[in-house]
């Protein structure tokens, strides 16, 4: 009897654990899903202008400044900030989110990309509090939301596990690359989902990467992306807001 009842108890617990497991998953299909009401798809990062002048000619082309990008720029900047986002939501330190905040958009190339970080961040926030997160109240006209904060709120707000949620990050705006190279090129399907294939091997090291970043060695170079992301403000036909 007493065998039979350990056995029910930890049947019990492992229950409650996949089910936990589970609402976590899918809360991270629902924070990374392009339906997500944020306007990720207005946005290249650059990208659009790259394609038009030449410089990413072929798909061996696309993949290497995708991944470039995943290495040095996310892996660098964006995923380091998101866990300093993740541990100040968790403990409800205002001030770091604002100074974490203000040192993204610092780190920005372009007012392009700040200004789409910020709307996005906007969008997010906006979407967090009509659902009933109140911390994203503040942000939702603030001149320092950021996609990444926001992202990081809804993470803990929704309880995804942190390592799932820099992932999940990470693969959202590799597939966000694709579709606008996919749009712009144009780049068929198949060939898109291989470059992304390829791009998702990567981002446990992105991930590995960024979670050995200190913090005064936050940052990037990436002077392709600040001259293309430049001229693309005043190219003449686009599809895409930055």
């Amino acid at each position: 009897m007493a065998k039979a009842l350990t056995a029910t108890t930890r049947s019990t617990a492992t229950m409650t654990e996949y089910a936990l497991e589970a609402q976590g998953l899918t809360s991270l299909l629902r924070l990374v899903s392009p339906a997500l009401p944020i306007g990720g798809y207005t946005g290249s990062e650059a990208l659009e202008y790259a394609i038009a002048a030449g410089w990413l000619a072929d798909d061996e082309a696309l993949h290497a400044w995708i991944a470039g990008r995943l290495g040095h720029g996310l892996a660098g900047v964006d995923l380091p900030l998101l866990m300093r986002f993740v541990e100040a939501f968790e403990k409800d330190d205002h001030e770091a989110v604002l100074r974490w905040s203000q040192c993204l958009r610092a780190l920005r190339e372009s007012f392009e990309l700040a200004r789409q970080d910020a709307a996005m961040g906007r969008a997010l926030a906006s979407l967090l509090a009509d659902l009933g997160e109140p911390r994203a109240e503040a942000w939702r006209n603030h001149e320092c939301a950021s996609y990444p904060a926001m992202f990081a709120l809804a993470a803990v707000s929704w309880r995804v596990d942190r390592e799932a949620a820099l992932a999940g990050f990470a693969f959202a705006w590799c597939e966000s690359q694709v579709a606008a190279a996919v749009k712009i090129v144009p780049l068929g399907q198949t060939a898109g989902q291989r470059i992304l294939a390829r791009l998702a091997s990567g981002i446990a090291d992105a991930v590995e990467g960024a979670r050995r970043v200190k913090d005064a060695e936050i940052g990037a170079s990436e002077p392709g992306l600040a001259i293309a992301s430049a001229l693309h403000e005043t190219q003449y036909t686009r599809l895409f807001r930055s």
